[in-house]
């Protein structure tokens, strides 16, 4: 540090001569601050742009066998289709026992007999459970669930994927009600009424992983999908939070980032760059977990597929500078989709009149 100092001290009596007048001395300092502030500037951006790299490219992320025996159980919600299923599909190779927790039981049926024909060795266990249900007045829903996950004997791993986004986008004045609070039940509620069941005996055992699907529209403020973009900025900070309570207690939490996927959510079906297939996202969250990809400067968050991650390595040094070019940039790209689902719709209503 006292060299750094002589440095600067040796430089400033170098470009500031005393013979100078007032302005033009503060014309020096500041073009020497400049200098000085533009180095520290890129030097930041380089060491940032190394660590991107590593993260995505050269380190391993942490062995799922590090969280728990192949005794253990892995518990996946939303379990039926898309990201849900191949988590189910890549966690029972590892192998974990298995909960897959799911609204429709004939999909979750149909997975557990798949998976348990690949590995007989496994225990796979299945819950029909709609978790538009759990903030029922009764409490009945929310037992039916607390009791399925109370008789497994130790669970390593939870997978909180469910989710539910709108229909197609749609101005907040003209969402409807019932949407809304399905959207908030199944995306905040569940995910934390579930984790809460979990997480007390990962802390005592001083182990576990809790990971939970964010998306893009929580990291940036999505016009036409509001109440989603607002349910998973919320998954953000709660998972955040979570993550520095329980890091002491051995149990790591992450909330995974990502763009866009093949799913039924997103009505996607064929993959390309930017929009990866469910196979190809779950392999890169499970081989990166510890990792940060993309999301460096966000606690407790990893965004593991490559192509996501840059793209949020990028919008993290602009998002700052100009938020509302990024707002509307965003606003016009679901404007659009909503235009094109709209003319579907009335495609599809001339078909079937």
């Amino acid at each position: 540090m006292e060299s750094i100092t002589n440095l600067l001290q040796a430089q400033l009596h170098t470009h500031i001569d005393t013979t100078m007048t007032l302005g033009e001395k503060a014309t020096a300092f500041i073009l020497l601050v400049s200098t000085i502030s533009g180095f520290v500037f890129l030097t930041c951006k380089a060491y940032n742009l190394l660590r991107l790299v590593f993260s995505l490219f050269i380190l391993p992320g942490q062995s799922l066998r590090t969280f728990g025996p192949p005794s253990s159980y892995a518990i996946i919600t939303g379990a039926s289709d898309g990201l849900g299923k191949e988590f189910a599909l890549q966690l029972s190779r590892t192998p974990f026992n298995l909960l897959l927790i799911s609204r429709t039981g004939a999909k979750l049926d149909a997975l557990a007999s798949q998976i348990r024909s690949a590995n007989r060795n496994i225990d796979v266990r299945t819950l029909a459970f709609d978790f538009r249900t759990v903030n029922d007045a009764s409490g009945s829903a929310l037992a039916t669930l607390k009791s399925a996950i109370e008789e497994l004997d130790e669970v390593a791993v939870l997978i909180n994927n469910v989710g539910k986004s709108h229909d197609i986008p749609v101005p907040f004045v003209e969402t409807e009600e019932e949407e809304m609070r399905d959207i908030i039940n199944i995306n905040c509620l569940s995910t934390l009424l579930t984790t809460a069941i979990v997480a007390p005996k990962m802390v005592t055992r001083k182990r576990g992983l809790i990971l939970t699907m964010g998306s893009f529209g929580g990291m940036l403020p999505t016009p036409l999908l509001a109440t989603y973009s607002g349910s998973k900025a919320f998954l953000q900070q709660w998972s955040t939070a979570l993550g520095s309570e329980l890091q002491p207690h051995g149990v790591t939490v992450e909330l995974v980032q990502s763009y866009l996927v093949t799913s039924a959510m997103s009505k996607i079906r064929r993959p390309s760059l930017l929009v990866p297939s469910a196979k190809a996202f779950v392999r890169s969250v499970l081989q990166s977990v510890g990792r940060t990809g993309g999301a460096q400067g966000w606690g407790w968050t990893s965004s593991p597929y490559w192509t996501h991650a840059i793209m949020q390595w990028g919008l993290g040094g602009i998002a700052g500078i100009n938020d509302r070019w990024v707002v509307g940039v965003n606003k016009g790209m679901h404007q659009e989709i909503r235009k094109r689902a709209l003319r579907k719709k009335e495609r599809d209503s001339k078909k079937g009149s």
